[in-house]
């Protein structure tokens, strides 16, 4: 992953700034994901699933940029230290729920892109629902992130996994800058508080860091998983069977439209209520999503998540997703999918957004981890 030392825009309709390709990398610096002792004792599944974390790892791009600065471990590393230990859950979007649904590709998907998930045959589609943070206590009823991850089970073994949230931005435009927040929120072991004058220097020279706190702190309590928009935050390109490029950033909006809660009625909801809610609209009907391109246009910024598209772009209905059965309880076929947004079929690929590329190693780290402590999510 390569720093970046001035912004990269969109110039034209076929160019614009894409991951780089590089060579493979040494093991990072503070390589554990798994101790040996602890690998025979796993279960079959999840060793194989270990084994496909180290695959992962061990392609990696060498470590430049915020990567040089912070390796994946030491991100993992901090965000505990920083939200806490819980054991066996993910380190972020900790309080989850699996389903399952499929997706069927548009016409106008067919158009963009050459990828099979757009060739309107129903697609397989693992999905994952969860609340924001690292605490699998976290209240439903709060003003706060939900998350929506997928995989997509396509032919000949491709497979396309997403990481959308319910908010139009990241936290951080980089996984340096997003390190130094969460080493700045870090209780003190004295107080068992963020030390405030840390807070407070790191946001005067960071500010962005707080738009994605301020738009949750604006938006109303969503009423349910099925009735939030998610957004992808990053940019996407998508290419034609004509070798025509499209980029944008993308959305998955409710059918039904957005739903929210006053905050009487969220206090009356309770903490614990949207993994029953889900149940109970997938039994009562279809629970559908529109899968939304926003177009990107030239002068538009692609590799920086704290920055949304302008209002108004064009949007393109790529498909649709539908929810058709929810887990009945914390397990599920989601569980120990680690969702890295980084696997996309041919025919889609991203924009080199550092908060993209860097999600794919500390990824696999923390799965590794959760599948030795045992994995859970409720």
């Amino acid at each position: 992953m390569t720093g970046m030392t001035s912004p990269l825009v969109l110039k034209s309709w076929s160019e614009a700034p894409r991951q780089p390709e590089m060579p493979p990398q040494p093991k990072p610096t503070g390589w554990r994901v798994v101790h040996a002792r602890h690998f025979g004792s796993l279960k079959p599944m999840h060793r194989s699933a270990v084994r496909l974390a180290m695959l992962a790892l061990a392609g990696l791009a060498a470590p430049t940029g915020a990567w040089a600065q912070v390796g994946p471990v030491e991100m993992v590393d901090q965000f505990e230290a920083t939200s806490g230990k819980f054991a066996g859950y993910r380190r972020s979007g900790a309080k989850g729920i699996c389903a399952e649904g499929t997706f069927v590709g548009s016409e106008s998907g067919r158009s963009l892109s050459l990828a099979s998930a757009f060739s309107g045959n129903p697609v397989p589609a693992i999905v994952r629902f969860s609340v924001g943070g690292a605490n699998p206590g976290a209240p439903d009823n709060a003003r706060s992130q939900r998350n929506l991850a997928m995989q997509f089970d396509l032919p000949d073994g491709e497979v396309w996994h997403f990481g959308n949230i319910s908010a139009p931005i990241f936290g951080a435009a980089s996984p340096e800058q997003l390190f130094g927040r969460l080493q700045s929120l870090q209780p003190d072991p004295t107080t068992k508080a963020p030390d405030p004058a840390k807070v407070k220097a790191f946001l005067d020279a960071n500010p962005e860091v707080l738009l994605q706190g301020r738009y949750f702190a604006s938006q109303p309590v969503p009423a349910s998983f099925a009735t939030v928009n998610y957004w992808g935050v990053h940019g996407f390109g998508f290419t034609n069977t004509r070798g025509e490029k499209t980029w944008g950033k993308w959305v998955f909006e409710p059918v039904g439209g957005t739903q929210s809660l006053s905050d009487e009625e969220a206090k009356a909801k309770g903490p614990n209520f949207l993994f029953n809610d889900l149940r109970e609209r997938v039994r009562s009907g279809p629970v559908s999503f529109l899968f939304n391109l926003e177009v990107a246009e030239p002068g538009d910024q692609l590799d920086r998540a704290t920055v949304p598209l302008p209002a108004g772009r064009r949007k393109v209905t790529l498909g649709v997703l539908t929810i058709n059965a929810v887990a009945p309880d914390g397990g599920g076929s989601c569980l120990n999918i680690n969702f890295d947004p980084n696997r996309m079929p041919k025919g889609v690929e991203g924009a080199a957004d550092p908060t993209l590329t860097g999600r794919t190693a500390p990824y696999a780290i923390s799965l590794a981890r959760r599948l030795v402590e045992g994995p859970k999510q409720q």
